[in-house]
């Protein structure tokens, strides 16, 4: 009967834990989340979209900006998973490079833009869970850390894909057929990937 017992307390134990979580997520992230959201939103709606277009185009025209700064935008400006869509300003060739960069950042933005990726914000209460309770002065410290560490860890990764992307196509023997897509694109014949 004792065993009994103990597993009826514990099984409703795990019920009211995850009640108190839930009471705490409601009251503490969820409002966060919404207001940050509806702020990007508005940011978005005063700068114009017309304006975060030319600005998106104008850093996908250079390497460095189209692996950390475009993906940053995607990522704030639109979220996860709707930030792969800023994909579309790009020519073919660099679009596995940007997509990479992007997914790449949905996990380190979130220390400091919860909003981005509210779905996985687990992976920074996570990482920053040991240093909350060591170290809580150090919390901002480690939220710039490790945002500055994934805008490396994109570019990286954004001109490693590049690199890969061009041995394939130059591999596969397909450059001729990504010459007549960047000669698409320039002339501005191609719209999201289709022409």
């Amino acid at each position: 009967m004792k065993a009994l017992t103990w597993a009826a307390e514990h099984f409703i134990g795990v019920f009211n834990a995850s009640a108190e979580s839930f009471v705490g997520l409601v009251t503490g992230v969820l409002p966060l989340l919404m207001v940050m959201l509806t702020f990007m939103y508005a940011v978005t709606t005063w700068i114009g979209e017309e304006r975060v277009t030319r600005a998106v185009q104008w850093a996908g025209k250079y390497a460095i900006t189209r692996y950390t700064l475009m993906p940053i935008l995607a990522v704030l400006l639109l979220t996860n998973p709707m930030a792969y869509t800023f994909g579309r300003f790009l020519p073919e060739r660099y679009k596995p490079a940007f997509y990479d960069s992007a997914v790449s950042f949905v996990h380190p933005v979130t220390a400091l833009f919860p909003h981005a990726n509210a779905g996985e914000i687990f992976v920074w209460t996570g990482v920053s869970a040991g240093v909350l309770k060591v170290a809580p002065e150090k919390y901002a410290t480690l939220a710039i850390l490790y945002f500055i560490t994934g805008i490396i860890v994109i570019c990286i990764r954004g001109f490693a894909t590049q690199w890969m992307t061009n041995l394939l196509i130059k591999r596969g023997g397909h450059e001729a057929s990504f010459k007549q897509y960047d000669a698409d694109y320039a002339a501005g014949n191609i719209q999201g990937g289709v022409a």
